[in-house]
């Protein structure tokens, strides 16, 4: 599970970042505002912490704007506003959840998970593209009725690929998403596995549903024919 961390008190990020890796969570965090919406714009965390107050913009803006774009990241304010009125507020900006500092961290952690489950019982448990169809709850994948023998990491990268089908995701994007590399380490990891992915899913069939953007990435849709 990746986690965004929205925060600009850097004890408290740090001390949220270990608690939040100890329990298995993969973190990224951002310092002010303008940083965190950049980060949440690349998509692709299960949830995020949030500060409303915020150098460069708040954490209402970020929201608004997080909620324009996307109705499944689930997003915690984590914030020392404690008025009803803030609190009413983040809810119906769309927050999942509204929590006042100082905190317990047990009491965060049993708030991120319930908006997680809740989340995820918003997403949809089977994709289906074409003749494609993923079971992301059973870890699945067959074609034309017949099972796709995928390994965990091809897995990911097809259940990336599939909640995402349409656009195109970057290599980096995917790198950070499915290895969490989060640096130009120069691996061509990504492309790699595409190519086992492509040799499973694409090569036994006519239709292709994998395809290359050149200089970015890649993107799965059916285009027919």
């Amino acid at each position: 599970m990746r986690v965004l961390i929205v925060e600009d008190e850097a004890k408290t990020a740090a001390y949220l970042r270990k608690g939040l890796e100890e329990n298995g969570f993969t973190t990224d965090v951002a310092t002010d505002g303008e940083t965190g919406l950049q980060f949440a714009r690349h998509g692709g965390y299960d949830a995020i912490i949030l500060d409303i107050m915020l150098p460069r913009r708040d954490g209402f803006e970020i929201l608004a704007e997080i909620r324009r774009r996307d109705s499944h990241t689930a997003v915690l304010l984590l914030t020392a506003r404690d008025q009803v009125t803030d609190r009413v507020a983040g809810l119906e900006a769309g927050a999942d959840d509204y929590l006042v500092k100082p905190f317990a961290f047990s009491e965060l952690l049993a708030r991120v998970r319930t908006i997680l489950r809740r989340g995820h019982a918003r997403q949809p448990a089977l994709i289906q593209i074409a003749d494609l169809e993923i079971d992301l709850s059973g870890h699945r994948a067959t074609r034309a009725g017949q099972a796709l023998d995928l390994t965990p990491k091809e897995f990911r990268l097809l259940s990336l690929l599939a909640r995402r089908a349409g656009d195109v995701i970057s290599r980096t994007v995917i790198a950070e998403q499915v290895w969490d590399i989060n640096f130009d380490s120069g691996t061509n990891v990504v492309d790699v596995h595409m190519y086992r992915l492509r040799a499973k899913l694409d090569d036994p069939f006519s239709r292709r549903l994998i395809h290359t953007v050149r200089g970015v990435g890649y993107v799965l849709e059916d285009r027919g024919g």
